[in-house]
């Protein structure tokens, strides 16, 4: 289990970052702007469970290991910031996109990309501290 404690924020900012450096500016390449709007609408709630439930598992098993301070709240802050990325600020972002809001949709996208840099610090402090 200590494995996959050290396994789980190495994936995640692994496929993080192949994300963002990657694929999230090729789509914008490659597609017109419309049909980019619409995969990566369609992406990101994947993108944001897939490691939101690994950090969950993560979380998890730190409480099952008795795992406290500094890995144990970064581990949380992490997950909680997955969850409102997913559920809270994404359906925003597209509500704000679909009713042409752009100041509100510049926002609350800087907000998420905020969020998401948040979390790739917070995962690579993780991985240190657990090494």
């Amino acid at each position: 289990m200590e494995l996959i404690i050290k396994i789980i924020p190495t994936l995640v900012l692994g496929s993080m970052l192949f994300f963002s450096i990657a694929i999230a500016p090729k789509i914008f390449t490659v597609l017109p702007n419309e049909e980019a709007g619409k995969f990566v609408r369609s992406v990101f709630p994947t993108y944001y469970m897939y490691n939101g439930i690994q950090y969950l598992i993560l979380t998890i098993l730190m409480i099952y290991l008795g795992k406290t301070g500094d890995i144990l709240y970064l581990s949380i802050l992490i997950l909680i910031l997955f969850i409102l990325s997913n559920y809270v600020l994404m359906p925003q972002i597209n509500k704000s996109r679909d009713i042409n809001n752009q100041k509100r949709f510049k926002f609350l996208h800087l907000l998420s990309v905020v969020f998401n840099f948040v979390i790739i610090v917070s995962s690579i402090i993780l991985i240190i501290l657990i090494n």
